[in-house]
């Protein structure tokens, strides 16, 4: 199966109870590179590490289908923080 940014961004946020995710395919459409930021309370009082990991392992099948994949993470009170300082 071959996964694309839509079916990616679902996966997400169904299994991470995410409010937004942005997924971009950075292969050209063919499916093999991601790079995804993932908004979830779920990430609350989690380190890097720790948030990483809880992506990784709930998308440890997917993943392993991939050629690159790289994530950025935020609790909701982060991304407003985030959105406020590029939004000026």
């Amino acid at each position: 199966m071959s996964l694309t940014s839509d079916s990616l961004a679902t996966i997400i946020k169904q299994r991470l109870n995410a409010n937004e995710v942005e997924v971009q395919d950075m292969s050209g459409g063919c499916g093999q590179a991601f790079a995804v930021i993932i908004v979830s309370d779920i990430f609350k009082n989690k380190n890097k590490l720790m948030r990483h990991r809880l992506v990784n392992n709930a998308l440890k099948q997917e993943i392993g289908s991939i050629h690159a994949f790289t994530q950025k993470v935020f609790t909701l009170e982060e991304w407003d923080l985030q959105k406020k300082q590029f939004a000026g």
